[in-house]
């Protein structure tokens, strides 16, 4: 097994706002040959972060640039390190091209796995032009406004016992324990998250962020990521068909803006245009 696949590693719009949003795990596409070898489940892409484009439809009204995957997570994971390391050291994670579901099931047939230059054929066809367009457009963004915001939008099953116990809260919101984005704005985010009727949010808990947040924020260097990590039943259906729920998205909508209005507002205190620096 070789791996080859017809469509783009990703689509992309560019705003004019300093605010970039990546969606990673939103992908649904597994090239025939591959799905061939995937187990029924494992065909039915149920480990997806469903929607999140229609759910951050605002984002073009907010002048943000927007980066989707399109490929599955399960061909492979656009925010783990290209090495494969553990995001989570001693806890049961999946890998850059997952070999089990969330739910602690084979996506392979038996015997059928990806092999090493398997993994370095997918990584080199779509991991490394997503994240060569994610650093481009930060540093254009850094460029342009003097400073640049990077959310790494997920999603994920509020129940899901392989990774953590009981209910998940419904907003995650992740900046690798402080490192990744400036602990003022990280607060204003928190006290948004917590201040939202209906839901629950906390900071740097199960999920501190992932690859793209822990490699790309660097605030000493004018670029702050934050990863969110919402509970699916805040706006879908979290078991098939995975329907998107347009009555619970619109109760958490409002919320999602006002943290990315949050940040855009913080990008334009911090602004200082190159050009007037130099």
């Amino acid at each position: 097994m070789r791996f080859h696949t017809t469509e783009p590693a990703f689509r992309f719009r560019q705003g004019t706002q300093p605010l970039l949003i990546s969606m990673p795990h939103v992908g649904t596409h597994v090239p025939p040959a591959l799905a061939a070898h995937f187990m029924p489940e494992a065909q039915q892409v149920h480990d997806t972060d469903w929607h999140l484009e229609r759910l951050y439809g605002f984002a073009d009204e907010l002048g943000a640039s927007v980066l989707v995957a399109t490929h599955s997570r399960y061909v492979v994971d656009l925010n783990r390190p290209p090495d494969g390391a553990s995001l989570y050291p001693g806890q049961s994670v999946t890998g850059l091209c997952p070999v089990d579901t969330f739910a602690n099931t084979p996506v392979y047939a038996s015997g059928t796995g990806p092999d090493d230059a398997e993994v370095a054929a997918r990584r080199d066809a779509l991991w490394v032009p997503y994240h060569q367009q994610l650093r481009a457009e930060l540093d254009r963004l850094r460029a342009e406004h003097g400073v640049a915001m990077l959310w790494d939008a997920h999603s994920i099953r509020s129940v899901l016992p392989r990774f953590f116990e009981g209910k998940l809260p419904d907003l995650n919101l992740g900046t690798a324990n402080g490192a990744s984005c400036d602990p003022a704005l990280a607060n204003e985010l928190l006290a948004i998250a917590q201040s939202a009727p209906g839901y629950t949010g906390v900071l740097n808990g199960r999920f501190t962020g992932g690859h793209i947040t822990r490699q790309y924020g660097q605030p000493a260097h004018h670029i702050h990521a934050v990863q969110l990590e919402m509970t699916q039943s805040s706006y879908m259906q979290e078991a098939m068909p995975f329907d998107y729920l347009p009555e619970h998205a619109a109760g958490v909508q409002p919320h999602l803006r006002r943290m990315l209005e949050a940040a855009l507002a913080f990008a334009r205190q911090q602004a200082v245009p190159q050009r007037c620096a130099e």
